[in-house]
């Protein structure tokens, strides 16, 4: 199969790994937020590190899953409410924050919740190796099982906060309520599990106004869903975003007083063409398969594990397929450049659950799996890598 970075004979020069768009650990990505809001509401063991916001008594966040910052931009007709907001974003700077990498939901969910970096919370991408079994483990669906607590064993920040008095919720669809991605990153305080998209906005107000001080979450999963199945600019996603504009909408307009809410998103996304050139399929690739023990992670950020003594060959024959379209990188090289946070917190029970090889993608290309993953592959909206399309996520603020 020929690839449309390069053939082996021509020896292409790989993008620089310092050229990758790092997020912004430490002052103004998702994991920063809860930590700084919980920060103002003096809750012990927790900083304020992004330093446009203002401290509130009562905080809500609502991550619309899927909703990037370039998305919402793009949409003004279909999103009136929230685009009258982009100049609020992080505290009226008008910025939008970073997620973290890789820019999928269950990295970017324990980000917020434990308010720690991917290499810290050790949820480091979509399918990572379990080194004790030495399975690939779904941290999204959470199979095979493992237990939550070892996996990731920090508190949340909702914990935290309960443990402080404050009043703390989350307000989900019911079918969160005991999985265990919630119970690693998002528990703590009391569970609200309501179906419609009206009544979570309602009883996230409630909630609100519950306690003196509040520390409130609530989720839409939707806009996400219509992205991966018919992409980003589909009438199907246009008609996700109208509706969850007018529930932003909705919950803004009931905040109680002292109440600062968040709107922001764990990933953007990006549609990407169905043909060989934008979809290199690893399962029909000898090149890329050669040495490879397990692919992890998804189609726009892997973690490839090598067959044990393989490690620099399998670099070495990514770098050249793939290097002009891809960052492509070491562990110990994506560590080095901070790509799952500051490299002195990449904890050790970490370390090997990151790939031998992690790939970033910069273009529109995907690396599929069609007889590994056949649902994944099939997708038409992806995200995962460091692009502003996956990374870049809105921090809209509304205040009563």
């Amino acid at each position: 199969m020929a690839h449309p970075a390069s053939a082996w004979d021509q020896h292409p020069e790989p993008l620089a790994l310092d050229s990758a768009p790092v997020p912004a650990y430490g002052s103004g990505s998702l994991a920063d937020l809860l930590p700084t809001l919980a920060a103002g509401m003096a809750v012990p063991g927790t900083t304020a590190t992004i330093s446009e916001l203002t401290p509130a008594d009562r905080n809500c966040v609502f991550l619309i899953d899927g909703l990037g910052w370039e998305q919402l931009r793009a949409h003004p007709d279909e999103a009136p409410f929230m685009t009258s907001l982009l100049g609020s974003s992080r505290g009226g700077t008008g910025r939008p924050l970073t997620t973290g990498f890789p820019a999928t939901t269950a990295t970017s969910l324990a980000s917020v919740g434990t308010g720690l970096p991917p290499g810290a919370h050790g949820l480091p991408g979509y399918t990572v190796r379990n080194p004790a079994t030495g399975e690939l483990m779904n941290q999204l669906r959470w199979q095979p099982w493992t237990a939550p607590g070892t996996w990731q064993p920090y508190p949340t920040v909702f914990q935290l906060a309960d443990r402080a008095g404050v009043h703390a919720a989350q307000v989900s669809a019911p079918t969160f309520e005991n999985t265990p991605l919630t119970k690693i990153a998002l528990s703590g305080g009391t569970f609200h599990g309501r179906t419609t998209g009206e009544e979570r906005m309602d009883i996230a107000a409630a909630q609100l106004a519950a306690g003196d001080r509040s520390l409130v979450y609530t989720y839409y999963a939707e806009v996400d869903g219509a992205g991966h199945r018919f992409g980003v600019d589909s009438d199907t996603w246009r008609g996700r975003l109208m509706y969850v504009d007018r529930l932003v909408q909705r919950l803004a307009e009931q905040l109680p007083p002292r109440t600062a809410l968040y709107v922001t998103a764990d990933h953007g996304m990006i549609d990407v063409p169905f043909d060989e050139q934008h979809r290199i399929d690893f399962d029909e690739d000898w090149e890329l398969r050669a040495g490879v023990a397990l692919l992890g992670g998804e189609g726009r950020a892997r973690h490839v594990y090598a067959v044990p003594g393989a490690e620099n060959d399998v670099l070495t024959c990514w770098r050249e397929v793939l290097g002009e379209q891809f960052w492509v990188a070491s562990r110990d090289e994506a560590i080095a450049a901070g790509w799952f946070g500051p490299s002195h917190q990449v904890e050790r029970r970490v370390y090997d659950r990151l790939g031998d090889v992690v790939a970033a993608a910069r273009d529109d290309v995907l690396i599929i799996a069609s007889e590994r993953e056949p649902k994944e592959s099939a997708m038409v909206g992806n995200h995962g890598s460091m692009t502003p399309a996956e990374q870049l996520v809105p921090l809209l603020e509304v205040r009563s």
